[in-house]
């Protein structure tokens, strides 16, 4: 059966090309006219019927193609290249892993450091990392593993009520949470009664974490997180667990808080602010030429601020660590607490002082033990900021490998 259609019929234009009775003062309406060609823009195209448009079987209308390309010109999609994920992704993971190290890792040296600064029977003082490392496995030995990782879920409530308490103080009055480049001495005065401030607030709640991390697993309950803020509450409201007559009012403990946390903090802010200095002058930011430089490009960008961090803190510790050890003496008398013996790691001793203050705590350790006295468990702090340091190394060498490697 052949078909009788002519062969110029296109199914469109035919009448209107061929019919004068039906293109009298009408244009044509084929697409194969060069008056129709802005009608592309818009004029879809009709479905595929077969024998509609002279098409074969198994044959589609071919659809309107895109235009081509100018000359010269290049195609480039705005993807980011996997390496810069890959930066992002290690950025975070190196940050990650420090902070991870800073308040879990080394909780363990946390614990052993403040039971041998409120220990006044302890006749070893633990100055070396190889004792205190000795000890540390001699009551985990004993006590389980839990022994020396009590008391970490009260030190993370002790820093949400800091940040906290900053947040609220500085919105609802003009102490500044934040220094500016252009600061006076009137915002540095402000923001360091904000930080006092801050300590005087959080210090019932130190208090009680301090007794969770150094009561002994021996005759220690099992307190929930929440029993920090409890505790802190009922120091503040005079209730709670009965105390002894030798316990200090909090208003005495006010003056050696304020004083350690101010001091931390000066010392840290001023330490990380010169060290970055120092580190970014020593290597200034370069343009990246083949892989190692970018490599060490990005190294440049994510370590500094992690060193300086880490070097201020070791150094704001070691320089008031005998300040911490009378503070952490005067908050944990008259509580009735009973710590390890950290002299051999295997017995418990009760904590019974009778300091009436700061200074007589300070006259007190000077006589009784020493200068050295107020650097007893001082090898933790070494352990602690050496596991610290290794894993920071650590995750370098990581992340310059994957970079190499992307």
């Amino acid at each position: 059966m052949t078909s009788r259609r002519p062969d110029n019929f296109d199914g469109l234009g035919y009448r209107g090309r061929e019919d004068p009775a039906y293109s009298g003062g009408y244009s044509g309406r084929s697409f194969n006219n060069s008056s129709s060609v802005d009608l592309h823009n818009w004029v879809t195209t009709p479905p595929d019927i077969p024998g509609s448009r002279n098409l074969h079987f198994g044959e589609r209308t071919p659809q309107f193609e895109a235009a081509p390309a100018a000359p010269g010109a290049e195609e480039t999609l705005p993807t980011a290249p996997p390496s810069e994920q890959l930066n992002r992704f290690a950025g975070f993971g190196i940050g990650l892993a420090s902070l991870f190290t800073e308040n879990v890792l080394a909780h363990p040296c946390i614990v052993f450091r403040r039971q041998c600064q409120v220990n006044y029977h302890a006749r070893c003082y633990h100055l070396s990392p190889l004792t205190a490392v000795s000890v540390m496995y001699n009551v985990t030995k004993s006590q389980g593993p839990k022994a020396l990782w009590k008391g970490m879920g009260s030190t993370f409530v002790v820093q949400g009520v800091t940040l906290g308490t900053e947040g609220i103080i500085s919105e609802c009055t003009p102490l500044p949470r934040e220094l500016s480049h252009k600061w006076n001495p009137k915002q540095v005065i402000g923001h360091l009664v904000l930080k006092g401030l801050t300590c005087v607030v959080a210090m019932p709640f130190y208090s009680a974490s301090l007794i969770e991390t150094v009561q002994s697993e021996i005759i220690r309950d099992n307190p929930g997180i929440l029993d920090c803020v409890k505790e802190g509450v009922g120091r503040v409201m005079g209730m709670g667990i009965p105390h002894s007559k030798r316990l200090l009012p909090l208003w005495g403990l006010m003056l050696p808080t304020v004083l350690h946390g101010v001091l931390h903090y000066v010392v840290s802010s001023t330490v990380r602010r010169l060290v970055l200095f120092l580190l970014r002058r020593k290597s200034p930011a370069k343009q990246p030429v083949d892989g190692s430089e970018t490599v060490q490009t990005m190294l440049d960008a994510y370590f500094p601020e992690l060193m300086a961090s880490f070097v201020a803190s070791l150094c704001a510790d070691v320089l008031l660590y005998p300040l911490e050890t009378v503070m952490h003496r005067l908050h944990i008398q008259g509580t009735r607490t009973i710590i390890d013996n950290t002299d051999l790691g295997f017995e418990v001793l009760p904590i019974n002082t009778q300091y009436e203050g700061i200074r007589d705590c300070v006259n007190v350790i000077r006589r009784e033990e020493g200068a050295l006295g107020f650097y007893k468990g001082f090898g933790s702090i070494l352990v602690q900021y050496s596991l610290h340091a290794a894993v920071l190394q650590i995750t370098k060498v990581i992340y310059s490998t994957l970079l190499q490697n992307a």
